[in-house]
């Protein structure tokens, strides 16, 4: 079983933020492998389907991003699900807009769904997919939870589609095929 869960805030005036890539990423997947979000369980939605004959479910929490953990949290233990098979798909300023980087484990970098989820799971070992925001030139928290600019968005779209097709990758081969290929080449960053 795998389980990629796509980071957000839920509600309509976060729709389109740039904190919410993550949501957009799975969904955009989720578009892709034609699986629908029509369960709510676990402090979340979440979509489950097979592939290969193996379960992949789609997971969206709606505990607000700095709560993630929680939900991510109630839905590995209700599945059982192994800390290798989590991929975690989020906003990043670090990295530039149309950008994507992956990573194996790491420190959440300043990102406080991702440190949430670290804190619930007990381990930084947690595969990410980062889609790159871009550093901000004002208030940070006004950063992410704005909209990108009509310059910006091609390039916030183009990340999200990227991250969309390293889970394929990912569902598909393996990982470190996803990262060789998503970034750049390289195995890590």
């Amino acid at each position: 079983m795998k389980l990629i869960v796509g980071l957000g805030n839920p509600g309509k005036e976060y729709e389109n933020t740039r904190h919410n890539c993550g949501f957009a990423a799975i969904e955009a997947y989720a578009d892709m492998a034609q699986a629908d979000f029509n369960r709510e369980d676990f402090k979340g939605r979440y979509s489950k389907f097979k592939l290969d004959d193996e379960d992949i479910i789609l997971f969206e929490p709606l505990t607000y991003m700095n709560l993630s953990g929680e939900a991510v949290q109630a839905i590995v233990s209700y599945f059982k699900v192994s800390l290798e098979d989590i991929v975690i798909v989020y906003d990043d300023m670090a990295v530039k807009p149309g950008e994507i980087r992956l990573r194996l484990f790491g420190s959440s970098g300043g990102h406080n769904g991702m440190q949430n989820i670290i804190n619930h799971l007990g381990s930084q070992n947690i595969k990410r997919i980062r889609i790159g925001i871009g550093e901000p030139t004002f208030d940070p928290i006004n950063y992410v939870l704005g909209r990108p600019s009509k310059e910006e968005q091609p390039l916030i779209d183009q990340g999200i589609n990227k991250a969309a097709l390293a889970i394929r990758e990912f569902l598909l081969k393996d990982f470190n095929a996803a990262m060789c290929k998503y970034n750049g080449g390289k195995s890590a960053d």
